[in-house]
């Protein structure tokens, strides 16, 4: 770790001196004119230097230059260019407020990036989005949604409809860390995956880094997205929001001092209960069905070097059956940042955040006879962080971080004829911490490179300490010592050192090549055995029994607009290896289980791929095409090892979420410059699952079971979908002279009615047999959605 800092200070003294001439600094915030909102990534050009810079996720930006004359271009699509001539003489702060273009270039632009961002940026494995692309895709029931429209991109999917979360390049839901405003969602889905809990009117910028992960992120192996929320508008008020099928939402926001601060509160909540109630008693006795979510956020210009803000999230599902019995979830996160400058050229950011996940279920008709359960996890964050321009060639990022966890495997109890049983479990803590370092350098007019190492050290802190013995693999372990430690003794510790890494070579105006490589470190486990994600599933920290996940990623790509930069072009490769991953002996028990270690295998993956990508940007006809062609695999003793009886040295065998094929294509048409087609089309290879390779008979009675330990050993059938849209712009508002714009949405999911399976099951019948008669069985598909469903959505905005 010395080694590491001395190396650090010898690089900042080294860009230090490599700035001492005599030079000056434009710097300051780029805004939206119209609400005052930042502008993430807007970038400053140089003409006399043929380069620039871009502004941080909070609108700030820094260039250091000789004296002298220059012509700077402020541009970011969707926007007008704004030119400025500078006589650089002395330190400038220079804020600017770009005004939004006309209405006719946002009909044809469906990124708010540079229009050859992909081929200049340092950037690759990185999805951006920002929220008027996202309202123009077909969704669920006609509501926009973040988490569906990422899958929509390449590299990223799901297991099928109705599954918590997403996947990225082959890895688990659990291996992904979402970030709102910084603080950690541990679920981040609605009605079991339908919807994501993010309320787009309260969404302002979405990211996804699956490789080249920068320094600044860690805590998870497969990718980080990272979700900003709008910051309120500090111009005027607005009131937006729309009303739907299955939710309603509204949206307010305003100045609380004009230019000088904001805020904005976001609200929806789904009422298909209140409308079937009427009809119906199924949902009588306080049986009920829905979700609801809060989101806010406000924020304080303190003075020119000074910033607050302050943001946060509430939301909850809620499946009753009645009174009694039922299951519900929800996430709270709350966060508090200060922006301060140091001088014109270091920028910082403090930030707190809070977030908790607490999940549970009831059952049992009266209070003699029940069970209930609940569970949580809970993060205390403080985050600073720097970034220093140290030149025009030169921004150093460096921070820390310190997490404390606090985990609720079970809080539970058993009532049995009026007598109460406790069976909850010790409550678990521990404590992440980190530091880090990068560099995003210009190392001549073609190459760039951003490069940097995060230290991190985890603690798990009090409790039991429990000893297993050594079994054969995939057998449970036997318990050898429970030994007991003090609140904060430590139980077990750990350290690693993630370099990350990234080069961009800029063979033309047009074209690049890019290559990466990251080393990510996950302390925190999500433990499940079931298909998919589901809202239950158990987190566990990493202890004396279970290593943190490592995971290494190379990635290489080649980024190329064509067609005078209309469409945008890449294909990228990328080779996973990871050690410590998690699996499961046949038949474990995970659900309340002190001695879980005990039933946990550690084995090694790997996941490959090739991913291609076609956007095109302009014209009336605008959308993207993505394609990934991929594999993901385990390796582990006790699973999957056939004929070895003696050591059960496993196999590969592919993992739940390995899927071969992958292909979405999106599509956007123009009809009028009010009404507009949207279609997507999604086509995945089944993903795996296990089937039993022979049976045996008891009593007339079929027991299936799994030769060798096979795991994951058939697919489903082929996943394919298409949706579409139709959006109708300014029925009612922006018309007649009226205030604000509104737009109504008429949309069908599953246009051809497709019955995608989300499972495959055995069943033996209940017809009787004859008892010399071989027993049938015969297999049946379940699918959650195998019929189209049509919607429609009013949005509007005043």
């Amino acid at each position: 770790m010395k080694t590491i800092f001395t190396g650090a200070l010898c690089l900042l003294l080294a860009l230090t001196a490599f700035g001492q001439a005599k030079q000056f600094t434009i710097s300051g915030y780029l805004k939206d004119e119209s609400n005052g909102e930042a502008l993430i990534g807007a970038n400053v050009f140089v003409r006399e230097i043929s380069g620039g810079t871009t502004a941080n996720v909070y609108g700030f930006y820094s260039i250091t230059l000789a004296e002298g004359t220059y012509n700077l271009d402020v541009s970011y699509v969707g926007y007008g260019d704004t030119h400025k001539v500078i006589d650089l003489t002395q330190d400038i702060r220079l804020d600017l407020e770009l005004r939004s273009a006309d209405a006719e270039l946002e009909t044809v632009v469906i990124t708010s990036e540079a229009i050859d961002e992909n081929v200049a940026s340092i950037e690759m494995s990185t999805i951006e989005l920002e929220m008027k692309a996202i309202e123009k895709l077909p969704a669920f029931a006609g509501e926009v949604d973040v988490l569906k429209s990422i899958q929509l991109l390449p590299g990223v999917s799901s297991v099928g409809e109705g599954t918590a979360g997403f996947n990225v390049r082959g890895g688990s839901v659990g291996q992904n860390l979402v970030l709102l405003d910084e603080a950690p969602v541990y679920q981040s889905s609605h009605l079991f995956g339908f919807f994501s809990v993010f309320n787009p009117d309260a969404v302002k910028d979405v990211k996804l880094y699956k490789g080249g992960i920068p320094t600044r992120y860690g805590g998870r192996l497969s990718s980080i997205l990272d979700i900003r929320m709008k910051e309120g508008n500090n111009k005027d008020y607005d009131v937006a929001g729309g009303v739907g099928t299955v939710f309603s939402r509204l949206a307010v926001e305003g100045p609380i001092k004009k230019d000088k601060s904001s805020f904005i509160i976001a609200g929806r909540r789904s009422y298909a209960d209140v409308l079937v109630r009427p009809f119906t008693n199924m949902l009588s006795d306080g049986a009920g069905m829905y979700f609801y979510d809060l989101t806010a956020k406000t924020n304080f210009n303190i003075n020119d070097i000074n910033r607050v803000y302050v943001s946060g999230y509430l939301g909850r599902d809620v499946f009753s059956f009645d009174e009694s019995q039922g299951f519900d979830w929800g996430n709270r996160t709350a966060t508090v940042r200060w922006n301060h400058l140091y001088g014109n050229k270091l920028f910082s950011n403090f930030s707190a955040f809070y977030s908790n996940y607490d999940y549970g279920f009831s059952f049992g008709t009266n209070k003699l006879d029940k069970f209930d359960w609940a569970a949580e996890v809970s993060t205390w964050n403080f985050k600073p962080e720097f970034n220093w321009f140290l030149n025009v060639n030169n921004e150093l990022t460096f921070g820390g971080e310190a997490i404390l966890y606090g985990f609720e495997p079970a809080n539970a109890s058993t009532v049995n004829n009026g007598i109460r049983t406790d069976i909850s479990l010790d409550r678990r803590k521990a404590l992440e911490t980190a530091v880090y370092l990068s560099n995003d350098q210009k190392l001549s007019d073609k190459l760039f490179a951003q490069y940097g190492v995060r230290f991190s050290y985890f603690n798990n802190l009090g409790g039991s300490l429990m000893t297993y013995g050594d079994t054969l693999a995939g057998v449970e372990k036997p318990l050898l010592a429970v030994t007991e430690k003090g609140d904060w003794e430590s139980i077990a510790s750990y350290q690693n050192v993630e370099p990350r890494a990234s080069l961009r070579y800029q063979l033309s105006e047009l074209s690049s090549v890019k290559a990466s490589y990251n080393r990510m470190s996950q302390y925190i486990h999500q433990i499940s055995n079931t298909t998919a994600s589901t809202p239950i599933d158990i987190w566990q920290p990493s202890d004396n029994n279970i290593a943190p996940q490592m995971g290494n990623q190379v990635a290489m790509g080649y980024f190329r607009n064509i067609g005078g930069k209309r469409f945008e072009t890449s294909a990228e490769v990328y080779y996973k290896w990871n050690k410590n991953q998690v699996d499961y002996i046949d038949g474990a028990e995970l659900f309340i289980n002190e001695f879980i270690a005990s039933q946990l295998l550690s084995g090694v993956g790997r996941a490959y791929g090739l991913e291609l990508y076609v956007k095109k940007n302009a014209g009336r006809l605008t959308g993207w095409v993505s394609y990934t062609l991929g594999k993901s695999e385990l390796k582990v003793d006790g699973i999957n090892f056939g004929n070895d009886r003696k050591n059960h040295e496993g196999n590969w065998y592919a993992t739940r979420f390995d899927q071969r094929h992958n292909l979405k294509v999106a599509g956007f048409y123009d009809l009028t410059k009010r009404v507009s087609l949207s279609a997507n089309f999604s086509f995945m290879s089944g993903t795996p699952t296990t089937f039993p390779t022979d049976r045996y008979m008891s009593a007339g009675y079929v027991i299936p079971y799994v030769s060798g330990s096979e795991r994951n050993n058939f697919r489903l059938p082929n996943y394919h979908r298409l949706d579409a849209s139709l959006t109708i712009n300014n029925v009612w508002r922006g018309k007649k002279n009226r205030s604000g714009n509104d737009h109504i949405v008429f949309s069908v999911y599953n246009l051809y009615a497709r019955k995608n399976p989300f499972s495959i099951y055995f069943s033996q019948g209940r017809d009787r047999q004859m008892t010399d008669a071989p027993q049938q069985t015969a297999a049946k598909q379940l699918s959650l959605i195998g019929t189209l469903i049509p919607a429609v959505t009013y949005n509007f905005k005043f």
